[in-house]
């Protein structure tokens, strides 16, 4: 084949200045170990009309390489959804009520362990950690406390849970009822990803076959019952928390959500009535071009993944809708305000990328949970780049740059590798078993470490520009009251007490006879919620037909 000219005026180019010479390495490679160039130019499989229309085409078109929204942020800005929730759920409520407040448009609520976990305030195992690294909710009575003087009508809630995503959509659900909001105009977006539970997390309850029964059968009803809930928000944040690379978190992500299709469609549902409702949150790490590119492939690889594997045909079903997270796992507690700069470029790099909703790290967050303070410098780092940067007028800007387009495929090319690996396994359930995607993490984890250690990565304040005695000695540090799981406690056995005992008892036999029958559990789960049944007897009765993963699973 005839080199192209422009092919030619590189390589002429190159030999003239001497570039791969005159590097401060000898190669340079991406955050996933990519190559990168020393210079990037239209290449000639890229460069035809055709290739354009079919891999990079028009925002709000398929593959929507481009953004899902033909006018993006010009229509409308991304959602400002700031995580927060510690202690119990009045101290947290005065958390939203002060972000609100302030500016931020959606409230995404952090849980803490006990919760995540399925167990009560009162349980030996929750000693310690009730409160720590989010709201303890343990009724319905939490709930309505967490969201006091807050119309769900008016808010989108994000909520960070799993293994229990049942049971706190049916707490928010009964909690709406009683404000007298419509479900059907309910808005918000569960995790409810529970197969990154057993890659990179670890809050798992149930063997993989009960997790994903839950998971179908959430689509279900919220089909009917909660029409605008994303029913599922698939998580590559703590895939990529836990060490993996950027290649590795889009892949495993959109494995993930290849096995919830699956599941749901072996369950009976139509692809096209489920999909809109997928949504996914991902991780904006430091490796900024590599950032971009990968929000931006990873919509077109979901796009092509539902239309050529699933069939569907609707446009929504091919949606990659995200929320972004800037990286918990890049701040450091040596000069802790330099969190800021680093939360600053990867917001960026998520709104270059064209995320639907962005939370922004605050800058204690290696030393403490964020103080109010802390927690309104994010907020204002989204508001400055909204208002003052002039990003948000421009509908992917990065559109046609030669270095992102070739990150692009890049990615594409190394993260379907990894999918068709996991398939040639058996699918994503039977890749976990094989602890595949668990060993490629904990080796760039340990690659990454080792690169830190010899300084070939550098951090500034860690290994690079480091000033003794610059650490967390001027910082506040946000403290949870340990009186605070006492009173916790404390309210838990007052609502036994007043409670209708043989109401709960009754719903709780219900949902077990459900999970035995497999029927649907959400209807029964939802009764059982606005009975004032607990988190951990509601999740005893499914340990009880599940079983527990890791116990004889």
């Amino acid at each position: 084949m005839r080199k192209s000219k422009i092919l030619k005026a590189l390589s002429a180019w190159s030999e003239k200045h001497g570039v791969a010479e005159s590097g401060r390495k000898s190669e340079f490679r991406s955050a996933s170990g990519l190559p990168v160039e020393d210079l990037y130019v239209p290449q000639p499989s890229s460069s035809s009309e055709e290739d354009f229309l079919t891999k990079v085409g028009f925002p709000g078109e398929y593959p929507y390489t481009r953004g899902v929204y033909p006018s993006m942020y010009r229509g409308r800005k991304w959602t400002m959804r700031q995580y927060a929730g510690f202690g119990t759920a009045e101290e947290t409520n005065k958390r939203y009520q002060y972000l609100l407040a302030r500016g931020t448009n959606g409230l995404s609520v952090a849980f803490d362990l006990p919760t995540q976990m399925g167990r009560d305030s009162d349980h030996p195992l929750a000693k310690g950690e009730v409160g720590r690294v989010g709201v303890a909710i343990d009724s319905l009575e939490d709930m309505e406390r967490l969201f006091d003087q807050i119309p769900l009508a008016d808010v989108s809630t994000s909520m960070t849970i799993n293994s229990t995503a049942h049971v706190l959509l049916a707490y928010y659900i009964a909690v709406a009822k009683k404000q007298g909001v419509a479900l059907s105009e309910l808005r918000g977006t569960i995790q409810n990803d529970v197969l990154k539970e057993y890659i990179a997390r670890g809050t798992y309850i149930y063997p993989p076959d009960g997790a994903l029964k839950i998971v179908s059968d959430i689509f279900e009803y919220c089909k009917s019952e909660v029409p605008l809930w994303n029913t599922i928000s698939v998580s590559g944040y703590h895939i990529r928390e836990a060490g993996s690379t950027a290649v590795q978190e889009l892949a495993f992500t959109l494995a993930d959500g290849i096995a919830y299709v699956e599941a749901a469609l072996a369950r009976g549902l139509d692809v096209d009535d489920f999909a809109p409702r997928i949504a996914f949150f991902f991780n904006c790490h430091n490796d900024f071009l590599e950032e971009i590119a990968k929000f931006r492939v990873a919509r077109r690889m979901w796009a092509k993944i539902m239309k050529e594997r699933f069939s569907a045909k609707k446009d929504k079903s091919c949606m990659l809708r995200f929320h972004t997270q800037t990286a918990g796992s890049s701040l450091t507690a040596q000069q802790p305000m330099l969190n800021i700069v680093r939360t600053s470029v990867q917001a960026v790099a998520a709104v270059l990328g064209g995320t639907q909703s962005l939370h922004t790290n605050a800058y204690d967050e290696a030393l403490c949970l964020p103080t109010e303070e802390s927690a309104r410098i994010a907020l204002r780092t989204q508001q400055v780049i909204a208002e003052e940067s002039g990003l948000a007028d421009v509908v992917d800007p990065f559109g046609g740059s030669y270095v992102v387009e070739e990150y692009c495929d890049n990615l594409e090319r190394e993260a379907t590798a990894l999918i068709e690996k996991v398939d040639s396994l058996g699918g994503m359930v039977a890749a976990i078993e094989a602890s595949f995607p668990q060993g490629e993490i904990e080796e760039s984890a340990y690659q990454y470490q080792r690169a830190l250690e010899n300084e070939e990565k550098r951090v500034v304040g860690v290994n690079a520009y480091e000033e003794k005695g610059a650490g967390s000695k001027s910082i506040e540090i946000h403290k949870v009251d340990p009186r605070l799981e006492v009173s916790q406690k404390e309210s838990l056995e007052r609502l036994k007490a007043k409670r209708d005992e043989q109401t709960v008892e009754l719903a709780l036999k219900a949902l077990k006879t459900a999970a035995t029958e497999d029927s649907n559990l959400m209807p029964h789960v939802v009764t059982a919620a606005e009975a004032y049944a607990s988190i951990g007897e509601i999740s005893d009765v499914l340990r009880e037909v599940f079983g527990e993963y890791g116990q004889g699973s």
